[in-house]
């Protein structure tokens, strides 16, 4: 008889064949011979206290590395708290493999105990979702999931290994594939010259980068096409970093309002040179709303059809290449002019007057800046969503690509706390800082523990103002009113402290900056609360919503 291997211990093989270094999880009855099989390897198994935390980490490990991170859940119950997480991370073009367990062949066929289609759940918010049907089949279908997840455009797959499937015995010469690695192609000659020949008759170009040229790796050949042709460049807040916020032609990011700053710089514009932009980050209406721009798009993979984003012409290939081959044939150089020096020197002003507020509650501009004064220029800041990712996103000072995260495919809550855990393991070197609203946080608070219990230091800054501030916002603006949105709050001190973390609570604006650096000091899990002034809201949106001239 020829010698045999555990199905479990096989998908441990394919996933160590992939150079995965964590799985994200919570075990169950129907997977606990894959659970088991993981403590013999050098895959590191993190035990998290949700399966939507445990995606949210995957997610956000396969954003910083361009590798797919792995989640891990039992069938039915388990499998569907995935869902959250993984339908963010193919929003959001992230690389994500989940797998859960499934019930036996035997029975998932007919009406039984815990028994979903799960492959079907999962379709729409995947590219590609199956079900092993044998355990022979794991090495094919396990490389195609990660190469399937891991190819631009990115995002989520999921995997349903039935029970039997999971506990089958196979042969022991059975391995998992190779890797290949799907390579970008090269820019088209012709398509390069007829945007070569767009830009030659351009009066004021513009250029949009967004988190494809952040994945691409492209920040070095942007900074050169900007400064050979003199451009500006604004991002997403996806792509925020992928160009330095300090550099000269730098105008900030766009995803606010229709009327912020930086759009000024699109309503000028005649042609729109957008790289690695994808139209879930931030409507093309709001940049072209009258569709009348010349758009240039480059990016890994066609655009996608919008009646605002009229291509004039489309290069698909490899960001970096296009961009500098790109410069070289254009036979001109742009003045940056008053209305982008403007937007810079505005944008400066706000943060350092923000600086200077010492109102209390603290202002949300205030917090801003002392985030900024906290933080290195590599360090990791993720902004969950509501009030505090649009202060953040529009504020906050990005100079290295992925060092400001939020979620804008989806903006999905929750997210910052567990996508923190995973950021710190992805970069141990870094400081990393989640920023959440108190909504937010006590979505995913219990995954402090999980920090604690794998000894992974990171630091929590709570926006405390007991409401979801975001819709607050947004009712005042569209109603005169807001109702149902108010909440009640524990002491996040002693919550802090009841699992093991250190608890601080801001009483004056002078307190925040000191204490940010001492928790980001500390070797250990950090819990700062500091009540906001959201009055403040409404102060921008009326400011910026009389801006239709402002130059």
């Amino acid at each position: 008889m020829s010698a045999q291997q555990g199905a479990a211990r096989l998908l441990v093989k394919t996933l160590e064949a992939e150079g995965v270094e964590y799985v994200f999880g919570i075990p169950g009855e129907e997977n606990i011979h894959f659970v088991h099989a993981l403590k013999d390897s050098p895959i590191r198994y993190v035990l998290v206290r949700h399966e939507q935390a445990a995606a949210f980490m995957a997610e956000i490990y396969g954003r910083l590395t361009g590798r797919a991170g792995v989640a891990s859940a039992t069938l039915g119950p388990g499998a569907i708290n995935l869902q959250l997480g993984v339908a963010d991370a193919t929003t959001n073009s992230t690389p994500v493999v989940a797998i859960s367990a499934q019930v036996g062949l035997n029975r998932v066929y007919k009406e039984s105990h815990q028994v979903v289609d799960l492959v079907s759940l999962f379709r729409p918010i995947t590219k590609w979702s199956e079900q092993a049907p044998a355990a022979e089949a794991l090495p094919e279908m396990v490389r195609k999931g990660f190469k399937t997840a891991q190819t631009e455009r990115p995002g989520a797959v999921y995997l349903a290994i039935p029970e039997d499937v999971e506990t089958a015995e196979v042969s022991a010469g059975l391995k998992p594939l190779p890797r290949n690695v799907v390579r970008p192609q090269e820019p088209s000659p012709a398509q390069l010259d007829r945007a070569a020949g767009v830009l030659a008759a351009a009066r004021r170009p513009i250029v949009l980068a967004g988190h494809g040229a952040t994945r691409a790796g492209a920040s070095d050949a942007l900074r050169y096409f900007s400064e050979r042709l003199g451009l500006p460049v604004a991002t997403t807040f996806n792509g925020k970093g992928v160009f330095p916020d300090d550099h000269r032609n730098a105008l900030g990011a766009v995803g606010f309002m229709r009327h912020d700053y930086v759009n000024f710089g699109f309503d000028e514009a005649d042609v729109l040179i957008s790289v690695g932009y994808e139209p879930q980050e931030f409507d093309p209406a709001k940049v072209n709303p009258d569709a009348d721009k010349k758009i240039i798009h480059i990016h890994q993979f066609p655009a996608e059809v919008d009646d605002h984003y009229p291509v004039e012409v489309g290069i698909q290939g490899d960001i970096s290449r296009t961009l500098r081959v790109l410069a070289d044939r254009v036979d001109r150089r742009f003045e940056v002019d008053g209305t982008d020096r403007k937007i810079r020197r505005m944008l400066r002003e706000e943060l350092s007057e923000g600086a200077t507020d010492d109102g209390y509650p603290l202002a949300p501009r205030r917090i801003v800046a002392d985030i900024r004064a906290a933080m290195g220029r590599e360090d990791i800041v993720l902004a969950d969503t509501g009030a505090v990712k649009m202060w953040m996103a529009r504020m906050y000072p990005a100079y290295e690509p992925n060092t400001l995260l939020v979620s804008n495919g989806l903006s999905s809550m929750g997210f910052s706390v567990p996508g923190a855990i995973a950021a710190k393991l992805a970069h141990p070197e870094r400081k990393v800082l989640a920023a959440t609203g108190d909504g937010a946080f006590l979505m995913h608070s219990q995954e402090l523990e999980t920090a604690i219990r794998e000894n992974i230091p990171i630091t929590v800054l709570v926006w405390d103002d007991s409401a979801y501030g975001l819709i607050e916002w947004k009712m005042d603006l569209d109603l005169g009113e807001s109702s149902n949105i108010r909440f009640g709050n524990p002491d996040f001190v002693r919550y802090a402290e009841s699992f093991g973390a250190r608890g601080h609570r801001i009483e004056s604006a002078d307190e925040l900056l000191p204490t940010l650096r001492k928790a980001l000091a500390d070797d250990g899990v950090s819990v700062i609360a500091v009540p906001v002034d959201y009055s403040h809201n409404l102060r921008l949106t009326d400011k910026l919503g009389e801006l239709t001239d402002p130059f």
